[in-house]
């Protein structure tokens, strides 16, 4: 007789905490790959091992238990409830404001106009690909996959970042970018998704309403709650209560933008950024700064090792359609044209403001990387042709993006700094007077 086991949100975070340490130690001990590919990977082929059992043995129910385990999980609150706030913070803990503040203005473009650019042509794009394949997806539902899939995941790409070397201002305007374009990219999502479900005809005053809103009031409670951690840590001298008031900032930060109908995201980013320079350098001890960087970069291994298994895991989500499976491939170079031409743009235009140099065209474009938002935002659609269609590609490009791009960015940095050295050297010589 079958008992059916009620998993509690204990369980499932059991579930996979264990899982992300075995396969872990597996990639580490024998892989050997980058984590954030290395669990991507073997996440993916777990779900397609326990499908084809299902597939050999017909009275088996494994599939079906992992799928309820899986679709059981509330990714839109799991991550961009919970997971992010503490994902972000961690991440702008570790970015130099010095160097950030150099970057300012491709920062504020890339993550404001460049996010509403690629929606705009990843949307144009989609809907001419999904109409290809004989699929009647209406345009607002396209640009929905656009504004979903175009914020780079800065989870993702601050493990690229951890292991390439690059100069600190571009390092600094990457890391910038990706915490603060997924914000505008939840806030244009939103817009668009209310608009799609509601059947209005879209108005540009109204979006642009509520996104000077949302994002400005998310940069605004960041001001205040990093500048009250600020204050109250600069005050004590007792490390186990500062890292404490770390974490009320980002738990109850995140809560109150909720409340208020603020961007959390962006809110995290600006807090993170204020007690990791202002903070750390005027009002921590040696000790205190010690354990709350270690404390926070713990939280930031765990939380991403989790986030990635998700990603693999959430193959089995998918429905088996090859149409959906093409118009997903299709997507990859989609995404990356438009990834393209919104950095392009922008960085040609502000060359007189701050030149990047010749490496920040491929590793923007190459290492803008997607990953947990694409899938928490995709698997947060209303049920329908439009979910099955954009879930697939969305998976198939952040799959791509993370195992592709992430496991390729440090060569091509190399390659790139290398080809630019040997060009600077032949300038160089050719400059030379001869005698």
């Amino acid at each position: 007789m079958n008992h059916a086991i009620a998993i509690t949100p204990l369980d499932a975070a059991a579930i996979l905490i264990v899982l992300a340490a075995v396969l872990g130690y597996i990639n580490h001990r024998f892989l050997r790959l980058p984590q954030s590919v290395g669990l991507t990977v073997m996440g993916a082929v777990a779900s397609l091992i326990v499908i084809g059992i299902d597939r050999l043995l017909p009275g088996s129910d494994v599939g079906e238990q992992v799928l309820g385990f899986i679709t059981g999980i509330d990714f839109q609150a799991t991550l961009m409830d919970g997971m992010l706030s503490f994902l972000l913070f961690a991440g702008a803990l570790h970015v130099d404001w010095s160097d950030m503040r150099r970057g300012r203005w491709p920062i504020l473009v890339l993550s404001t106009i460049g996010v509403l650019i690629s929606t705009a042509i990843v949307g144009a794009g989609f809907y001419a690909l999904t109409h290809a394949f004989g699929l009647d997806l209406p345009l607002v539902w396209c640009l929905v996959f656009g504004a979903l899939i175009s914020p780079t995941d800065p989870v993702a790409v601050m493990a690229v970042l951890k292991r390439a070397t690059v100069d600190p201002t571009l390092q600094a305007t990457v890391a910038g970018e990706s915490l603060f374009n997924d914000g505008v990219g939840v806030v244009v999502f939103s817009i668009i998704l209310a608009t799609a479900i509601s059947g209005q005809p879209f108005s540009a005053g109204r979006g642009l309403e509520l996104f000077f809103i949302e994002a400005g009031g998310g940069v605004a409670l960041g001001l205040v709650t990093g500048w009250v951690a600020f204050r109250a840590m600069r005050s004590i001298d007792d490390y186990n209560v500062e890292v404490l008031i770390s974490l009320a900032v980002v738990m109850g930060g995140y809560a109150l933008a909720r409340q208020l109908h603020i961007s959390g995201p962006v809110a995290m980013a600006v807090a993170g950024l204020l007690i990791g320079n202002h903070g750390v350098a005027h009002a921590m001890s040696d000790t205190t700064r010690d354990y709350l960087i270690k404390f926070w970069s713990l939280i930031d291994e765990i939380l991403n090792a989790v986030l990635f298994l998700l990603i693999g895991l959430v193959v089995v989500t998918i429905p088996f359609d090859p149409r959906l499976i093409f118009i997903g491939l299709a997507a990859i170079p989609l995404v990356l044209a438009a990834r393209a031409i919104a950095v392009m743009l922008p960085l040609t235009a502000m060359r007189r403001l701050l030149d990047l140099g010749p490496l920040a065209p491929p590793i923007l474009i190459w290492g803008g990387l997607r990953g947990g938002i694409s899938v928490a935002l995709a698997l947060s659609l209303p049920d329908g042709l439009s979910r099955s269609v954009e879930l697939t590609a969305t998976y198939i490009v952040v799959l791509f993006a993370v195992i592709a791009q992430g496991g390729t960015i440090a060569r091509l940095i190399d390659r790139r700094r290398a080809r630019s050295e040997i060009s600077d050297v032949a300038s160089a010589a050719a400059r030379t007077p001869t005698v």
